[in-house]
């Protein structure tokens, strides 16, 4: 059985990577996560936004839930690249210490983050 980080944050995004070849997978994932899971479907993206390398569309959910949609999303995502990453009040961090992958980990663009932020 995998084993996933522990669930230490209140609330969590996961970024489901696509692009032009695999948006039909990712948005029949997205909409079937939407509709199984108490989430928040965010914008799919058909271009860069924020710190993403890849389009992508996020997934707002609360820590009651990572137990069976982490489990869930690893089963569903064939290919697609998801980043998971707590919900802090200091997004540098959500994006560098409080995250891991789900497939092949990518490279953000830090950026976009002012890292003083604390």
């Amino acid at each position: 059985m995998t084993q996933y980080p522990s669930n230490d944050y209140s609330h969590y995004h996961a970024h489901i990577y696509f692009d032009a070849t695999t948006l039909t997978q990712a948005t029949a994932l997205i909409e079937q996560a939407g509709e199984s899971f108490p989430v928040k479907v965010g914008r799919v993206h058909q271009k860069l936004v924020g710190p993403h390398p890849n389009w992508s569309c996020q997934l707002a959910f609360e820590h009651t839930i990572y137990d069976t949609l982490i489990p869930w999303l690893e089963a569903n995502r064939a290919q697609l690249t998801v980043l998971v990453h707590g919900l802090t009040d200091n997004e540098y961090k959500d994006h560098t210490e409080h995250l891991f992958w789900l497939g092949e980990s990518k490279q953000l663009d830090l950026s976009v983050f002012n890292r003083n932020h604390s």
